[in-house]
């Protein structure tokens, strides 16, 4: 069976909300074996909003609608889709005494549009809301399933959980799988060549690779009977490009983040960092401290913008800087070592370099950046040429650093390892 999404909201469609329902009802739907071929945004108008459905009809087997049954005019979802499913709306007695309940435990008087979300389309299911007023709603016919949920996240996402994913389960008992394979320090057409045949020869599981800033995923999707089947079928998908890869894997696991798997391998070798930043001004710090604990490792983050900075707090040689220049490897490296130095930290990174749009030169073009990652004393520094705009180039410089720092502690303790058994 396949399913279609209609995300309702003029808000939607004028970029004031993220429309994060789609990604987590696309990844739901998935997860009970459905098939999703299109999505679509449209206003909080009656005859977009009817086409729309009508045409989802057409194709889907399912249609699942979010937002748009508040209690206000321009809350039309529920009457449009009554319509095109030719049911009257009529009062629900269960959905009534939900509303007199939500507003009575809140000590809060009900409006007269309120009791509007009680009408529920004849024939069809409500779904009582435990953290709103909107009920959700499940209507069927001639062989069509269309599905009403809230739009606010915090009451669609139990909802669904609770009510909407048993349904979809029960219609479509095949299950869809997915495992993401994250690779970084590797560029998106080198890991395609290194999947090439495995994608040519792919039937079930597929292989799919997608471009990150600075990473690229590999998503492997199994289907099957059930869970653990779809588990068995991705095993040796996920094996055989964990053997390709190798090292330039940093997670298997969709919800870590290279900043995460940083953080986890410095606390692994109980290593202290340092971070001093000059193009990124804090960016990188900034991903860091997003991983929870990080405070037990991170010591101090510098951002030294000017050359005078980079003197006082890094302890870059006003030579260095006259001789080379603040966006060089020479200017990099100081700012590395000397911030481990200062700060006694086990890893230091530093980056310098020109993020534009204006500054640059023939020498050092807009997009030069000078990444440096000491490791107990050991310094590497590399030079990267990023394009983009100023923020595209200031996010890869950090995703290229987080990088190097991960590479960086790898070889220092493999080289530490060997020595050992030598």
């Amino acid at each position: 069976m396949n399913v279609e999404l209609i995300s309702v909201g003029t808000e939607i469609l004028l970029g004031n909300i993220v429309n994060t329902n789609a990604a987590y009802l696309a990844e739901q739907c998935a997860r009970a074996g459905l098939a999703c071929y299109y999505q679509t945004v449209v206003g909080d108008n009656h005859d977009r909003l009817k086409e729309t459905l009508e045409n989802a009809l057409k194709r889907a087997d399912v249609i699942i609608l979010s937002g748009g049954l508040g209690p206000t005019e321009d809350d039309l979802t529920k009457e449009t889709a009554a319509e095109v499913m030719g049911m009257e709306l009529v009062e629900d007695a269960a959905c009534r005494q939900a509303l007199q309940d939500y507003f009575a435990a809140r000590n809060m008087e009900i409006s007269e549009n309120n009791w509007k979300q009680a009408l529920v389309p004849q024939g069809g299911r409500a779904l009582i809301n435990q953290n709103g007023t909107a009920p959700g709603i499940i209507m069927e016919k001639d062989g069509k399933h269309v599905i009403l949920l809230p739009g606010p996240p915090v009451e669609l996402k139990p909802m669904f959980e609770q009510y909407v994913f048993p349904y979809l389960n029960a219609l479509e008992p095949e299950v869809i799988l997915s495992q993401t394979v994250k690779i970084c320090n590797i560029g998106e057409s080198r890991a395609e060549m290194m999947v090439k045949d495995m994608i040519d020869e792919q039937t079930n599981p597929t292989i799919a690779t997608y471009a990150k800033t600075g990473e690229v995923h590999i998503r492997v999707t199994a289907k099957a009977g059930d869970e653990a089947a779809a588990k068995k079928l991705l095993k040796p998908i996920v094996k055989e490009l964990k053997k390709r890869f190798g090292s330039d894997i940093y997670s298997t696991d969709e919800t870590c983040t290279l900043e995460k798997a940083v953080a986890d391998l410095l606390c692994a070798k109980n290593l202290t960092v340092t971070t001093v930043e000059s193009c990124t001004g804090g960016m990188l710090g900034s991903r860091l401290v997003n991983v929870p604990g990080i405070s037990d490792i991170y010591k101090v983050g510098l951002i030294t913008y000017s050359n005078k900075a980079k003197r006082r707090l890094a302890e870059v040689k006003k030579t260095t800087l006259e001789k080379y220049g603040a966006v060089s490897e020479q200017v990099a490296k100081e700012m590395a070592k000397g911030a481990a130095m200062m700060t006694r930290a086990d890893v230091a990174v530093a980056i310098t370099g020109v993020a534009g749009p204006d500054g640059g030169t023939d020498e050092k073009p807009v997009g030069l950046v000078y990444i440096a990652c000491s490791v107990c004393g050991k310094v590497t520094v590399r030079k990267n040429r990023f394009q983009g705009g100023r923020q595209k180039i200031r996010e890869a410089a950090v995703s290229a650093a987080l990088t190097l720092m991960r590479q960086c502690i790898l070889e220092y303790y493999s080289e530490v390892t060997f020595g050992d058994r030598k």
